[in-house]
């Protein structure tokens, strides 16, 4: 299989011959890269989680519907179809800011506290119910960038089922340790379960997407008597060893971790890197 076929391919640039056209269609295929990935659609559901701290929910949601509106209409600008993803998130965070604009004083303040179990929850139910229904919800992305002949090829379909199934549990994990931080902890703004933990399984899912599909390709190759190069399995934990330095830094920063504890994961996740670097060699 060469690589105009691989499913999550983007559309390779087109060269040109002065010097401001590339820059334009640069920052062009930037855009449309975006709007062709998942993040373009999970995008929203994180600034929400972000903005959502208690008495800013009315803001955080809002801001999340116009980041949402605002994905789907420069989509259409650019002639990208609007994908199931963005058309739930706009609607279920329509749905919030019509129930907080209308409800009492009594639900608002249930919605900040579980704003993001409610986001990471429905984010995983409607990832979830995709592969049920054997319609993974990342195949609508990449059909955005796969020629059409290859979108019923097994290949095509079972790297959309694994990438939608790591998304779906990223999702559920941090539903769980949200939970977790709100219910048993009672404490939204735990620095572990309310920000660290659901960060790595997002940073997860987006390595195990940027992985798996040059992983499953190359197998594919190979097991068809093709010559091609597996992707080393570290990759996907690439991004780990700098995530726990600047875990450790934002700990020391916020007061969070004592400060031997913070200097522990600085000094340990830069020995993983290093580590790391020649395991990937």
């Amino acid at each position: 299989m060469n690589d105009s076929t691989r499913p999550h391919d983007a559309p390779a640039s087109h060269t040109t011959e002065t010097n401001a056209q590339p820059e334009r269609r640069s920052i062009g295929d930037t855009i449309d890269s975006f709007l062709k990935s998942p993040f373009a659609g999970i995008a929203p559901w994180a600034l929400m989680a972000i903005l959502s701290t208690p008495g800013r929910f009315e803001i955080a949601v809002i801001s999340a519907l116009g980041f949402a509106l605002l994905v789907m209409l420069i989509g259409t600008f650019r002639g990208i179809k609007i994908h199931g993803l963005e058309i739930f998130g706009a609607t279920i965070f329509a749905s919030l800011a019509l129930v907080g604009a209308l409800a009492g004083s009594g639900v608002t303040t249930f919605l900040e506290t579980w704003a993001g179990e409610l986001t990471n929850f429905s984010l995983a139910m409607f990832a979830w119910v995709t592969l049920l229904i054997r319609k993974p919800f990342t195949i609508s992305y990449a059909k955005d960038s796969t020629p059409r002949e290859h979108w019923e090829s097994p290949l095509f379909k079972r790297i959309n089922s694994v990438i939608t199934a790591a998304w779906a549990s990223a999702f559920t994990f941090a539903a769980a340790v949200g939970f977790v931080g709100d219910a048993i902890l009672h404490d939204p703004g735990n620095f572990w379960t309310g920000w660290i933990l659901q960060l790595a399984a997002i940073f997860c899912a987006i390595s195990f997407t940027e992985f798996y599909a040059d992983y499953a390709t190359a197998k594919f190759d190979l097991a068809n008597g093709e010559q091609a190069e597996v992707p080393s399995l570290v990759k996907i934990l690439e991004w780990l060893p700098e995530f726990v330095v600047v875990t450790g830094i934002a700990g020391l920063i916020t007061g969070a971790l004592d400060f031997l504890v913070g200097v522990g994961l600085i000094v340990a996740g830069s020995v993983a890197a290093s580590a790391m670097a020649k395991l990937a060699k």
